[in-house]
């Protein structure tokens, strides 16, 4: 998938990594424009509807979280968190205030223009009113008629195990924290009941995949939650 016509809003006050990020990903085809303040970032996200927003925590005058809040209560564009806070609980807590992915830094070019991809496809996706049937790779989701097939062959799952992967297809390619999955799946959240939620993906794995200790479909991210894989 190519990255032309595709408006990324930088939000960095560091102009070294705006330079360095401009370069890389237009020389991929994406078209950018920066910000170096929440201030300001709020304000061209506003005006100018970017397709993907890659945003840094340490912002001089606003919190990066909060940022992700405030974008948040108007617009679903997909942002992606690039920060050098790389500890698990700012992890959840970026993923928790709405950001649709998160990349420690240093990181690679390919590994965030393809975390781009994933955003910006789930986001159409879901504009489209996605189709009753989703599909990645031989894994196939019947959401409204509740049926799942591997390579062809029906999967009986659980009524909660169905739940829990209805989730994870309707964010596929996005991290789901443990939080979001025991509040969508169960009502509410604890750190006491994260045991049910880890039982219930090995048993997922089980019978999703070929081979449960290699997930291919059902990935862990440790210490922050789980992405269900989206393949082409």
């Amino acid at each position: 998938m190519s990255g032309s016509d595709w408006l990324v809003l930088v939000v960095e006050d560091e102009a070294p990594i705006r330079r360095f990020l401009k370069t890389a990903l237009e020389a991929q085809g994406f078209k950018l424009i920066e910000a170096p303040t929440g201030n300001q970032a709020m304000a061209m996200a506003a005006s100018h509807n970017p397709d993907v927003i890659l945003l840094d925590l340490g912002l001089p005058d606003i919190d990066g979280l909060e940022v992700i809040r405030r974008i948040r209560e108007w617009s679903h564009t997909p942002i992606i968190v690039i920060s050098a806070r790389g500890k698990d609980t700012e992890k959840v807590e970026g993923l928790d205030a709405g950001a649709d992915d998160y990349l420690a830094k240093p990181f690679s070019v390919e590994e965030l223009s393809a975390r781009m991809r994933v955003a910006i496809r789930h986001l159409r996706r879901a504009r489209g009113k996605d189709e009753p049937v989703f599909q990645t790779g031989e894994l196939r989701v019947d959401l409204a008629g509740r049926m799942v097939w591997v390579a062809g062959d029906e999967v009986h799952l659980t009524p909660i195990e169905f739940k829990l992967l209805a989730v994870l297809v309707r964010h596929s390619g996005k991290v789901v924290t443990q939080r979001q999955l025991l509040q969508e799946v169960w009502g509410y959240h604890s750190d006491d009941q994260a045991h049910y939620l880890r039982n219930y993906i090995h048993h997922l794995r089980h019978k999703l995949e070929a081979d449960p200790a290699r997930p291919v479909y059902l990935s862990t991210e440790p210490g922050v939650g789980y992405r269900l894989k989206y393949q082409e």
